[in-house]
């Protein structure tokens, strides 16, 4: 059905774009002899070479997985990366240090680059909206308040206990913001924004609230988790963090070619077939599970979500099926240079991955503004 959609959906577009009038013809006389500067730089459509810009894309990442294992606060050698898998000795620290903290860290900023791209792609597609980002449905705000509230009432201050609370806020967040904006009766995407804007400021405020009555204690423990880290995270959120990220990454790429009607209109995408509510209902579903599992595995991390779909659909053109991997991969690779920097800047330390992000990701998305044409929805 959905590459169906998809095929309807292209067709919807030539269709409408040959019911517009059409210019006169230049004449040779007064044709222009070049095309203008603002087509030459690249059309909306994506690049000219997008399977060359993904391959490159690719080759980062696998550039930089070793850097991330051997960058850090103790120096790590190329050859104890290499024999901590193939030579391993329990009695050498520089191998426990790459087995159990390293490399689980270089992986989650992989799976989390790929939860919050993907789940940013959903979010502007349902919204028509390419400035919306994953938080604006509360599911940040919401996963912030429940780790919040486990720190403060319940005394958790482990990851596992985060991870566990921050799945109950994403799940519930979801559920309130789908039942107020009253997505069962028919309601479209601006109510659902308008409801998770309104549970999104609720929410803040109650964690402040939280956090301006609780001792230094707990404070401290908090403020390492909301400012979006990878540090000390272990082997033991791989398999959940990935298994959330991989469901609802395998629910979006199955609603690709809805969510290329979806942007075409309510109306138009009901007629190409397409159930609006069941398609906003699976998003809403694919955003909460990808957003929640990442911020509560690294504490709310911005700006990915908005930028890396600007980046995949200058690279790949506005349809989703193409657009969904290709912006995972660009956020994955955002998140692991990120994630480097942090640690090469300060190396006595470390400086929050969700911190990098915004210093990484806005002059990227100011770049990505002052182009005279982006890719529009």
């Amino acid at each position: 059905m959905s590459t169906t959609n998809a095929r309807s959906a292209q067709t919807a577009r030539g269709t409408a774009n040959s019911a517009l009038p059409r210019a006169a013809s230049p004449s040779p006389a007064t044709a222009p002899a070049r095309a203008p500067r603002s087509r030459r730089r690249g059309t909306p459509t994506g690049a000219k070479r997008p399977g060359l810009w993904l391959t490159l894309i690719g080759v980062l990442i696998v550039a930089l997985f070793p850097v991330s294992i051997v960058v850090g606060t103790v120096d790590v050698s190329f050859a104890d990366a290499w024999n901590a898998y193939f030579a391993f000795d329990p009695a050498n620290t520089n191998h426990l240090l790459v087995r159990e903290v390293r490399m689980p860290r270089t992986v989650l900023a992989i799976i989390i680059g790929v939860g919050l791209g993907a789940s940013g792609v959903v979010m502007q597609a349902i919204t028509r909206n390419p400035l919306a980002e994953p938080g604006l449905l509360g599911v940040n705000a919401g996963v912030t308040f429940t780790v919040a509230v486990a720190i403060a009432f319940f005394g958790f201050g482990t990851l596992t206990a985060s991870m566990v609370f921050g799945f109950l806020g994403a799940g519930l967040t979801g559920a309130v913001v789908y039942i107020l904006g009253g997505v069962r009766r028919g309601a479209g995407p601006v109510r659902l924004v308008l409801a998770g804007a309104a549970v999104n400021v609720v929410l803040l405020a109650g964690t402040r609230i939280i956090l301006v009555n609780v001792d230094t204690t707990v404070f401290d423990r908090f403020r390492s988790w909301t400012v979006g880290s990878l540090e000390g995270r272990g082997l033991e959120l791989l398999l959940p963090t990935g298994s959330a990220v991989l469901a609802g990454l395998i629910i979006a790429y199955a609603l690709s070619g809805a969510l290329d009607a979806s942007v075409l209109g309510k109306d138009l995408s009901r007629s190409l077939g397409a159930n609006p509510n069941v398609v906003l209902s699976f998003a809403a579903l694919a955003i909460i599970v990808m957003c929640g599992a990442s911020t509560a595995a690294a504490g709310p991390i911005s700006f990915v979500g908005l930028t890396a779909p600007f980046v995949g659909r200058l690279i790949v053109g506005l349809n989703h099926r193409p657009l969904i991997p290709a912006t995972a991969l660009v956020a994955a690779a955002v998140m692991l240079v990120a994630d480097i920097a942090g640690r090469l800047i300060v190396p006595s330390g470390d400086i929050g991955v969700g911190i990098m992000v915004s210093l990484v990701g806005a002059p990227t998305f100011i770049a990505i503004v002052r182009r005279r044409k982006i890719a529009q929805l």
